[in-house]
């Protein structure tokens, strides 16, 4: 594959603003001197299904950590989160599942889908972090939490927990939010957790939430000016025609840009802008 055709946008791209707005950015690209703008860079993939019958799970775990590890040594990734459903619902699969994840080059996080189907201890066994974990870095807070359980159960986020943590980051220039389960009720596999999005009213600095979950999903849906990003899938065995993993870059200006490889080209790049 030409080096041109790794960068080629095969979807428009979008500016989001802090205010909530979105504004097309048609073939949106950072030149070599405004990539010295950007101050963190991570990456984001979500559903995995490792270990999904008839399909070629093995390949599609391989696969994803190859180009997200290329796509590291050319620009480095902070981290990367995992955002559910890393396997099928048996938890045998669970070493070989962690063991591809570990030859990432980054430290990497997970959160709990609903076939990642293990209690809450046996998740902090397996991952050495529990269903609902926070990190910072720099003047930006990162929250993951689990939106299910060992049933498979569709749930809404832990509302105490993230009510704690808000709180605690209130502070911060920045909050980003990892759960699997959409719980806007803006797709067909969402929940509908309106105490959430009372929560999240109270604090500005919720800048998006990152949602797996849906395969067939990989753009941007706004709810009460909050930008729910998907970035369908990488294994499994439905969604879009393509298995890939969306990229975020935070600018020096508080701006954000985001796109996804599919896992060759980027689509659907997006720009989370100051306003």
């Amino acid at each position: 594959m030409k080096r041109k055709e790794f960068i080629r946008l095969a979807a428009p791209a979008f500016l989001l603003l802090a205010n909530g707005k979105i504004v097309k950015a048609q073939n949106f690209l950072l030149t070599e001197g405004e990539r010295k703008k950007v101050k963190l860079r991570f990456v984001v993939a979500s559903d995995g299904h490792y270990g999904e019958p008839n399909t070629d799970y093995e390949n599609y775990f391989a696969t994803a950590v190859s180009r997200i590890n290329e796509e590291h040594g050319k620009n480095a990734f902070s981290f990367c989160v995992i955002n559910g459903d890393v396997i099928h619902n048996d938890k045998s699969f669970y070493p070989a599942a962690k063991k591809a994840l570990d030859n990432l080059h980054m430290k990497y996080y997970v959160s709990q889908g609903n076939h990642d189907h293990v209690t809450a201890e046996e998740w902090q066994a397996i991952w050495s972090m529990p269903v609902n974990y926070d990190f910072t870095h720099d003047k930006d807070a990162f929250l993951i939490g689990t939106t299910s359980n060992e049933k498979g159960e569709y749930l809404c986020p832990d509302i105490k927990w993230f009510s704690q943590k808000l709180e605690e980051y209130k502070s911060q220039q920045n909050v980003f939010i990892f759960i699997h389960i959409n719980p806007g009720k803006q797709t067909g596999n969402a929940v509908d957790c309106p105490e959430l999005f009372e929560l999240f009213a109270k604090y500005k600095n919720v800048r998006a939430v990152f949602n797996g979950h849906d395969h067939d999903q990989d753009g941007i849906k706004m709810k009460n000016n909050i930008p729910f990003v998907f970035d369908a899938h990488f294994g499994g065995s439905w969604g879009t025609s393509y298995r890939g993993f969306r990229v975020v870059e935070i600018l020096k200006d508080n701006s954000v840009l985001t796109y996804v490889m599919n896992p060759i080209e980027k689509i659907n790049e997006t720009a989370i802008g100051q306003s």
